[in-house]
């Protein structure tokens, strides 16, 4: 049978499409553009959006199980509820749905209360799901790179020493686990019980303890550049919409009061689930500083 991935040609979504196909999946991705797909042979390419009623129903057709993998959007509620009626409609019981960690806590912050929202109608619907919980990822911090490299600051305010600090994971990572779960659920005899797993990294970091990496990795100092909240959704409002560079103001508040910490176990359980361990914050700067 067929698994279907949605958010195919984003960071995470061409993790799980790779993934897939090295383990001999037959694998469909549902795009946007074709012509940015640039997928491993085999893989079959829909066109269409989480909007599309038409385009979702054709590319249901035939499917097993789903990655439904939403962006940041303003219509992100929708599109997760109208895929996933569509995907009851056509069948499909199996599923594996990207979250985020705490969605129960940071209530206040758009797009963690929607992805909360989607993980009940999961539940409410009787859905097999596995829902992944990443917390932050570390590819985030590829867009302040050159801040880091130029201007030897550390800017993304993720609390200072004595926060909880964020368990930050890798995209290889999380597209590797997701395609797992897909396998694992496609292959089973029958629909699965719903299943929460936390996506975490190996370390828990603060703004200083990353600060901190850089500056040996790098060689030289570089500084952490505070908690300012605010002057971090001005500077976000440069490159995107204000209501998003709102809704990321309103996570990294949640980041210095709440952090992004693991469950007891939740190391161990991926490192076991991968067969190797995690991927670290220090590999991911030791590999851009290589490139650099």
């Amino acid at each position: 049978m067929t698994i279907l991935v949605t958010g195919a040609t984003g960071n995470i979504g061409r993790q799980v499409v790779q993934q897939l196909v090295n383990r001999g999946a037959d694998v469909r991705a549902l795009v946007r553009d074709p012509a940015k797909a640039n997928f491993p042979a085999g893989v079959n390419v829909v066109q269409g959006d989480l909007l599309d009623v038409d385009a979702l129903r054709r590319a249901f057709t035939g499917v097993s199980t789903l990655f439904l993998l939403n962006a940041v959007v303003p219509d992100e509620f929708t599109q997760a509820l109208v895929s996933l009626n569509l995907a009851r409609e056509a069948g499909i019981d199996r599923i594996v749905y990207l979250s985020v960690i705490h969605s129960d806590r940071y209530l206040n912050v758009p797009h963690f209360a929607g992805k909360f929202g989607v993980e009940r109608m999961l539940e409410q619907m009787g859905f097999g799901a596995t829902i992944l919980r990443p917390a932050y990822f570390m590819d985030n911090d590829l867009t302040i790179k050159d801040v880091v490299l130029g201007h030897g600051v550390y800017p993304m305010p993720i609390g200072s020493i004595g926060s909880k600090g964020l368990a930050m994971i890798d995209a290889r990572d999380i597209g590797e686990i997701a395609a797992l779960e897909l396998l694992r659920r496609e292959r089973a005899s029958g629909p699965l019980p719903l299943e929460r797993i936390n996506l975490v990294g190996p370390d828990t970091l603060t703004g200083d303890a990353v600060a901190a990496i850089w500056s040996d990795v790098l060689k030289r100092p570089i500084t952490y550049g505070g908690d300012d909240t605010a002057a971090f959704e001005k500077n976000l409002r440069n490159f995107m919409p204000a209501w998003m560079a709102y809704d990321m103001r309103l996570m990294s508040e949640r980041f210095l009061t709440e952090g992004m910490v693991p469950e007891a176990g939740d190391v161990e359980r991926l490192t076991k689930l991968l067969g190797r361990p995690l991927h670290s914050y220090r590999d991911f700067a030791a590999a851009i500083s290589a490139s650099a």
